[in-house]
């Protein structure tokens, strides 16, 4: 059981799980606009680069949190530290392969995502201050650019045009990540109450932070519901959103501050994996 545990911890505490994320979230959106996905450059990439920045964040909020040490996630990030360290190196050097590799296109289109992510993670601005430091702030940057990199860059990777259909894939991707995000704002009150900054649930309460989750799980179902109204959509696909998005609402019921950190490193973020393999089986065998 205690090999068990550090297998796990060091899966979701060493950033490879939410690249596995990032790099599904990708595939998901090949497979729409393609019929098929392939672990191609820009995908690899899109892993690469989400190890490092999660790895930057984790480093840099370890040194701006000694005084949470006690709380068991950022022992466990604080123990990983040099594990942490070493994935980054790693990561950073697979980041600089596969872009060199991309299309001077999607090169281009990454300039405004890495520029606002890594102003996210380090502190550019006076008093040390990141991005996600201002107030309520954090969860729309998030929200953006997972959109921007897991639907903006395969669709011109892809070749085709941003029209009307990707527009409000983009947008129902980056609400399904808000909605995913807001129970971390939960579990993260009394750090973020710690750094004076205010995020939805510090403002409206944990119940309406909820309550807004809902919402907007609903509204990214409305947009895909549109969009396979517009024929970008096949009905499998629009029946695995359905249940990726009904799950997920159900784990944004059980948000709480107590909750164990497995519950938002692992299953929230999980949610993006499970996204596209239930979109994928579907596919696959119906």
């Amino acid at each position: 059981m205690n090999l068990l545990k550090k297998i796990i911890d060091l899966v979701l505490y060493g950033n490879f799980w939410i690249a596995l994320g990032g790099l599904t979230l990708t595939l998901q959106t090949q497979l729409i606009l393609s019929g098929n996905f392939q672990f191609d450059d820009l995908s690899w990439f899109v892993f690469f680069s989400t190890f490092l920045l999660y790895a930057l964040h984790r480093i840099v909020g370890i040194l701006r949190l000694n005084s949470f040490l006690k709380i068991e996630r950022y022992s466990i990030i604080s123990t990983f530290r040099h594990h942490i360290i070493i994935y980054a190196v790693f990561a950073s050097t697979g980041v600089v392969y596969f872009f060199f590799k991309l299309t001077w296109q999607v090169q281009l289109a990454l300039i405004i995502p890495a520029i606002i992510s890594l102003g996210y993670v380090l502190p550019f601005f006076g008093n040390e201050k990141r991005l996600r430091d201002f107030d309520q702030i954090k969860i729309y940057l998030i929200a953006g650019v997972w959109a921007f990199v897991t639907v903006i860059l395969p669709a011109i990777d892809h070749g085709g045009t941003i029209n009307i259909p990707v527009i409000l894939m983009i947008v129902e991707r980056g609400i399904f990540v808000f909605a995913i995000t807001l129970p971390f704002d939960i579990r993260d009150l009394i750090v973020d109450n710690h750094g004076d900054v205010k995020t939805i649930p510090g403002v409206i309460g944990i119940k309406k932070t909820k309550q807004l989750g809902y919402l907007t799980m609903a509204l990214a179902m409305l947009l895909a519901l549109i969009i396979y109204s517009l024929d970008l959509y096949d009905l499998n696909i629009l029946i695995g959103l359905g249940i990726s998005y009904l799950s997920s609402a159900v784990l944004i019921s059980y948000s709480s501050s107590e909750r164990h950190d497995y519950f938002y490193s692992g299953l929230m973020d999980g949610t993006m994996i499970l996204q596209f393999l239930i979109i994928w089986g579907i596919c696959t065998f119906f």
